[in-house]
């Protein structure tokens, strides 16, 4: 992409209003814009990495048997009354209005809405396991909406339900999914720890979020050093400074931002919306749930509060919008011939470029913008480098550069 063509353009100083790093890093660089407090349109950069995360998503969720579908944004309230939750719980968080004489809400979550589509699928143990995902723009009436893309009126949410006939087969399945869910936040940069937390109205037991360490994370957790044990301090029995009950290393407590969560639900939704099934000796038993959330937008705001510096954001390889942002310097034809033609031969063997092309910016105008975008790799093609027959190689990581020649370029990339 030419980057005299990406109609946004870089600020040089964040929005008075946005206290958070990931908004202000996020809004100068030109991949989101605000519409109101907890709503952001996503730019094209914004959007490019939405979608490398959702991807991401995609394959892992595949991996486990997730069959995507795309469930309605509007909900009936009759599917909410069957569960109590309409006025109350995160019924008191929906949007809600009135169409004609029925009431409706935008979906805030979507138990209700799968387990009514799979009680009318889903009538024997043959029919058991299963697992449905969706990623769909969720909306909840956040009364905190000041953290940028890590809490939001309006944001982009994976959610995946499984259905099983035992208890052992749900517990496996549950073990599955939490693999999946460290697999894919590795992948997205984020160093994730399964984290007890409340049961949430849905079991006895714990449930568990995934928490990334961060300064300005909102939730607080006491966790061990070697990441085998965390619980949200909220629910936590121990304190800072105790053994922790596995390795016996001291357990340290620290701030961290929630980018995933799964729930053991039981039968809490099959028994109020009657989704049985029939086991092997015909005896009608309730379907037994589990659910797995991540907000993918608050992913997003997660990487841009643990990778960046002074200077920009520091995308993870995976998730940055571009695998190269290649500068030119100096507006000669020698110049401008040798970079079109490794702008071509990069995106030839599928190496997605940002081509910074603009001619009126000066190189350091060029840099600064390089590096509040942040996308891994760095190529500037000068009078420099052009008689030696090379482009300048820099990783946004490091500080180093160096030389390497314009046909070799392709395989250092």
């Amino acid at each position: 992409m030419y980057q005299s063509q990406l109609f946004t353009k870089t600020l040089r100083e964040a929005p008075k209003d946005e206290k958070s790093v990931n908004a202000r890093f996020l809004i100068r660089a030109g991949f989101i814009y605000k519409e109101m407090s907890g709503a952001y349109t996503f730019l094209p950069l914004g959007l490019r990495v939405l979608e490398k995360i959702e991807n991401i998503i995609k394959e892992e969720m595949e991996n486990v048997g997730g069959q995507r579908i795309l469930m309605t944004v509007l909900q009936p309230r009759n599917l909410w009354e069957e569960t109590g939750r309409w006025s109350k719980e995160i019924g008191e968080v929906m949007y809600k209005c009135k169409d004609d004489d029925k009431e409706v809400g935008l979906g805030p979550t979507h138990e209700e809405m799968l387990t009514d589509i799979i009680r009318h699928y889903v009538k024997s143990y043959e029919d058991l396991p299963l697992s449905v995902y969706q990623i769909q723009t969720k909306f909840r009436k956040e009364p905190r909406a000041k953290s940028g893309l890590l809490r939001g009126r309006e944001f982009q949410m994976k959610d995946l339900y499984s259905f099983h006939s035992s208890l052992e087969d749900f517990r496996k399945y549950y073990q599955k999914a939490a693999r999946a869910y460290f697999e894919i936040f590795k992948r997205c940069g984020l160093e994730a720890i399964m984290t007890e937390a409340s049961g949430e109205g849905f079991t006895k037991e714990y449930t568990h979020e995934f928490q990334v360490l961060s300064q300005d994370g909102e939730d607080t957790i006491i966790f061990c050093s070697k990441k085998d044990f965390s619980q949200n301090k909220e629910v936590a029995k121990l304190k800072a400074g105790d053994k922790c009950p596995r390795c016996k290393n001291i357990l340290r407590e620290g701030k961290s931002i929630e980018v995933g969560n799964i729930f053991p639900l039981g039968t809490k939704y099959s028994q109020s919306m009657n989704a049985f099934f029939s086991d092997k000796d015909g005896k009608k038993k309730p379907i037994i749930m589990g659910c797995y959330g991540i907000g993918i937008s608050r992913v997003m705001g997660a990487i841009v509060e643990i990778h960046n510096d002074e200077n920009g954001i520091i995308w993870p390889k995976e998730a940055a919008p571009f695998d190269v942002h290649l500068i030119s310097i100096e507006n000669t034809q020698k110049v401008k011939k040798a970079a079109e033609k490794l702008y071509r031969d990069l995106q030839k063997t599928g190496i997605e470029v940002l081509y910074d092309d603009r001619g009126e910016r000066t190189a350091g105008e060029k840099f600064a913008d390089a590096d509040l975008i942040g996308i891994p790799i760095r190529l500037v093609v000068s009078e420099r480098t052009v008689k030696q027959n090379c482009a300048e190689l820099k990783k946004r990581n490091e500080e180093k550069t160096k030389l390497v020649k314009l046909d070799l370029v392709k395989s250092h990339v």
